[in-house]
């Protein structure tokens, strides 16, 4: 059973970054593609960015590119989510999930398919 730990969530100003890390327990994220959602109060959950098994490819959302950057670490045993000149329409809660496939170099934005999901870490940017 693939567990995913959250980690980096906090309160920052507009214009200020922040770093979100998601690391397994008790197994590797090497046959994972792995994505990051976030849901904002009274909101559904949406996609915010995925990364391909071999961390080949990236995808992102229209309203992050240029802002948020996915990566994966050298291990690929954890992957970040870089935020960087955060807005406060970007305050919610993000998660982690991921997703076993065999085909290493695609992404996936749908949340239906990603099979494990971590707790979430709440990202509050104020004005």
């Amino acid at each position: 059973q693939v567990q995913l730990i959250e980690s980096g969530g906090g309160l920052v100003q507009a214009g200020e970054s922040l770093r979100l890390s998601c690391a397994p327990s008790g197994s590797t994220f090497n046959s994972f593609a792995m994505g990051w959602f976030r849901q904002a109060p009274g909101k559904e959950r949406e996609f915010v960015s995925a990364i391909s098994q071999n961390g080949g490819n990236t995808g992102y959302r229209d309203s992050v590119k240029g802002r948020f950057t996915i990566s994966r670490g050298n291990a690929k045993n954890t992957v970040y989510l870089q935020m960087n000149s955060l807005k406060p329409e970007d305050t919610a809660v993000y998660y982690c999930a991921a997703l076993l496939t065999f085909y290493v170099g695609r992404y996936y934005q749908n949340a239906d398919e990603y099979e494990y999901w971590g707790q979430g870490t709440q990202v509050t940017v104020s004005s």
